[in-house]
């Protein structure tokens, strides 16, 4: 019997963000080849956390620092642990690879941590971002380390891919190129979706703890708002998003038309009823779970180069790609208002999906993946010098470190 060990960062959420329903979609995938999955973490349970238990998921709070892991871990026995981030593999991968040596270890990485932070240091400094900006990053170093620690990374961009291996030179063995999936009944046609009349205003959509989000919120109120709002002046601007904070809320302006509107009950429902989504991105990584709910839905976009890295491929976009915050505006505008142009961009997103996210066009090779590395497990390692060294070396000053806590917690 194959078992999966998921060890979350947070519990998930999947309509808060698309990090949640990347979870779910990699407990389905695990699921459809037998696997009998338990998640485990270390964080609060939150009132929008799913009920693992309805998708048969065993779910099971786990301390930090704490002996008491390794007596769950080695009974559960688990024959594949995916670490959620590398926060995760960090704090329980040497304690993993400690009590359970033959588990197949992945990093699911969401996106590189440290190629967004990097970016954010780079805008905060106004200047551009070079990639040998990470090579500097202390995150960075973390986070290679643990992918190079792990047997398997799953990486959500190609961008990413390209930068691990030619700028990290890490091995291409150690790393799995696994985009967010949709299901094919979960994506709209032109039957089916609502038409240009039936849509009003623009919106935007996002969780308010991811930093990216904020600054992308900030900029449409001061820039790129007033821009279209002096071009329509009927228009409404939604913003939606879970966790926003006061200074969030402070932006709230019904008379300028830019609404904040806080958690969506129905966050698809909000998509599908709006006209265009704005997405002006100015730092981030991977690829991005509204823009790609947008095309779902049949709702073109606007957004930046950094909104839409990695995302179209040579395909034509869902709407415009533009980083000038006036071409921006008009470009909205212009969609807006174009009803022709408006179908176009919708047809353009229904094709990106049908290309490049649809399950199926996955499934199998993940699962094939899967049981190459456990049949060859021990050549892989092998392969891996340098992962081995740094599980040697590196893993045992967390060890100690984590030894340490251990003892002074029961004083």
């Amino acid at each position: 019997m194959q078992s999966l060990l998921i060890i979350g960062f947070v519990w998930p959420e999947p309509n808060s963000s698309a990090a949640g329903g990347r979870m779910m979609q990699l407990i389905s995938l695990f699921q459809e080849q037998g696997f009998t999955i338990t998640f485990a973490s270390p964080a609060q349970d939150s009132d929008f956390m799913i009920d693992l238990q309805l998708f048969q998921v065993d779910k099971k709070a786990i301390v930090l620092n704490s002996e008491s892991f390794d007596t769950f871990v080695q009974e559960l026995n688990p024959t594949v642990v995916l670490f959620d981030r590398f926060m995760m593999e960090e704090q329980f991968g040497w304690r993993v690879a400690e009590k359970c040596p033959n588990a197949l270890r992945i990093l699911d990485t969401e996106d590189l941590h440290s190629l967004r932070l990097a970016r954010q240091k780079a805008f905060k400094e106004n200047r551009e971002f070079k990639t040998t900006d990470l090579l500097v990053e202390e995150v960075a170093k973390r986070e290679i380390a643990s992918i190079l620690r792990c047997d398997l990374s799953l990486i959500i961009s190609e961008f990413e891919i390209e930068l691990l291996t030619n700028t990290f030179k890490i091995d291409a063995s150690l790393l799995y190129y696994l985009p967010l999936l949709l299901e094919p009944q979960a994506v709209l046609n032109l039957n089916t979706t609502l038409s240009f009349e039936r849509r009003k205003d623009f919106v935007f959509i996002g969780n308010f703890l991811h930093e990216p989000n904020w600054n992308a919120v900030q900029y449409l109120k001061e820039t790129i708002w007033p821009l279209i709002k002096k071009q329509v002046p009927d228009a409404v601007c939604c913003i939606y998003g879970a966790y926003p904070s006061q200074k969030v809320l402070q932006l709230h302006n019904a008379k300028e038309g830019f609404l904040i509107l806080g958690r969506a009950d129905n966050a698809q429902e909000v998509v599908k009823h709006a006209r265009v989504v704005l997405t002006p991105l100015r730092f981030g990584a991977g690829i991005k779970g509204k823009l790609l709910e947008a095309m779902q839905f049949g709702t073109p976009s606007v957004t930046t180069t950094i909104g839409a890295e990695s995302m179209q491929g040579d395909l034509s976009w869902n709407g415009f790609v533009e980083d000038n915050c006036i071409i921006f505006a008009n470009k909205a505008v212009f969609l807006y208002q174009d009803e022709k142009i408006w179908l176009e961009a919708q047809q353009n997103g229904f094709e990106i999906i049908k290309q490049r996210y649809m399950r199926t066009l996955f499934e199998s090779e993940f699962k094939e993946q899967i049981l190459t590395l456990q049949e060859n497990l021990p050549q892989h390692r092998l392969n891996n010098f340098l992962g081995a060294l740094l599980q040697h070396h590196t893993l045992k000053s967390t060890m100690y470190m984590s030894k340490w806590i251990e003892e002074k917690n029961k004083r």
